[in-house]
Parts: C-alpha cells; structure tokens; sequence
C-alpha cells in the first residue's frame, strides 16, 4: 500500500545575518523594507526561494539583490518555521550567517527596489525589526558567542594587520563581559597563532602598539580548542 502524503503549501525564504566590526562596534546589516508587509521598517536582507535555486543561491541572490553585496561565503545556522511568523502564509525560513571586515569594498546599494536602503547597525541600537527577525537576530548573536570560544572567528572581522587591543576588543564586544587585559594576551599568544610583523601602528597620537597577523598556516592548533577567559 503507497501512503499519500498530504498537499502543504508551505514556502522556503532566506534570511541573512551578516555581522561586522568597525570602529570597536559589532554591527549587523539590515535592510530598510520597501514593500509590504513591514513596509518601512527594518528587517534582515530575505526574500523567497526560487524554484530553480538551491538554498545556497537563493540565499547569494537575495543577499546581493537587497545589499548589493557579492561573493560572500555564508553557512546555514537554523530553520525558523514556526506558525505564524509570516501574516501572509506558511513560510519556513533558513538563515545564514557571516562575518565580515568593514571596509569600502564592501559597499551597500541595493538593486532590487524590495529594499530602500541598506545600513550597518550597532547591534546596542537594534530598532524594532519586522516578522520574527528579532528572535533570528538574537538566534545568530548566541551562534557567533559559542563559536568564538572554538574557533579563531574573530580574525574574519579584524583587519589583516592588528593589535592585541584590537583583537581584545572584539572579543568583549561579542561576548559581552569585559576580559583582563594580561590574561588576555597571554592566552592568545599561547595558542601560537598569531604572526609579530615586527610593525608598529602609525598615525596614532598615542604610544603604537606592535601589529600582528593571523597565521593560517597554525589554524589547526586553535580551531576546536575551548577559549575561556
């Protein structure tokens, strides 16, 4: 006997969460709605999934049609489908994450007119957020906390050269607590990972710190190990 399943109409979107660090800030990347529902207010870059796409190109679509950001490497974190979540009908969401340096590569122009305008955030300055992109939101932040306590993550938001105070400080930005500064760094230049490019700062009115590169050739040595502070 062949079972016949039932006819849902449930449909696929994507939501991104692309997080970045500037200037001693984690910040989020949101889109400014121009269609409704939620039109004019804030939301995460998503939109449907194609029927001739995998998730994985819809998900390089949509990011590049509402952001006018390309080439961006991004993972699957989780699967919202909760009833409800969407006022128009049954949509089950998957959202992807990354993490990104700031810089003027990565310029915002959205060429789809579904988006106004696209805008890094301060995460402390979240606005309300449309559909359930405040619990996605929320979701991806807890990703990124556990995951940089096992992997060298926070080199992705760093420049290529940086200082210990600055790898500091996107530790504490993202985790949330203040770290003993000593500790710290002895911590960090004992996993062995960190390249000294015998530099130093410039262009600083105070005293310049030494710069240091991450060495991906030692990625192994950190990647998996528990950082605790």
């Amino acid at each position: 006997m062949i079972e016949v399943l039932p006819q849902f109409n449930s449909t696929f979107s994507i939501d991104c969460i692309l997080f970045g660090f500037d200037e001693g800030e984690l910040k989020i990347l949101l889109i400014e709605r121009n269609e409704e529902p939620f039109k004019d207010w804030w939301a995460l870059p998503g939109n449907l999934v194609s029927e001739n796409e995998s998730l994985d190109q819809s998900a390089a679509r949509i990011l590049h049609e509402l952001t006018g950001i390309e080439n961006v490497y991004m993972e699957q974190f989780y699967t919202f489908g909760d009833v409800g979540r969407h006022p128009q009908g049954r949509i089950i969401s998957v959202a992807y994450y990354a993490m990104l340096r700031l810089g003027g590569d990565k310029a915002l122009k959205p060429i789809s007119n579904y988006a106004k305008q696209a805008y890094w955030i301060n995460v402390k300055e979240l606005p309300k957020l449309a559909f359930d992109h405040q619990k996605i939101f929320d979701q991806g932040l807890e990703k990124i906390k556990r995951r940089i306590k096992h992997q060298p993550i926070a080199f992705e938001l760093l420049p290529e050269k940086f200082t210990l105070t600055q790898l500091q400080n996107v530790y504490e930005v993202i985790l949330g607590k203040k770290l003993d500064k000593r500790n710290f760094r002895k911590k960090m230049l004992s996993f062995n990972v960190l390249k000294d490019l015998n530099e130093k700062q410039k262009g600083v009115s105070f005293r310049a710190a030494t710069l240091y590169r991450f060495d991906k050739r030692k990625y192994g040595k950190l990647f998996g190990k528990e950082i605790s502070f």
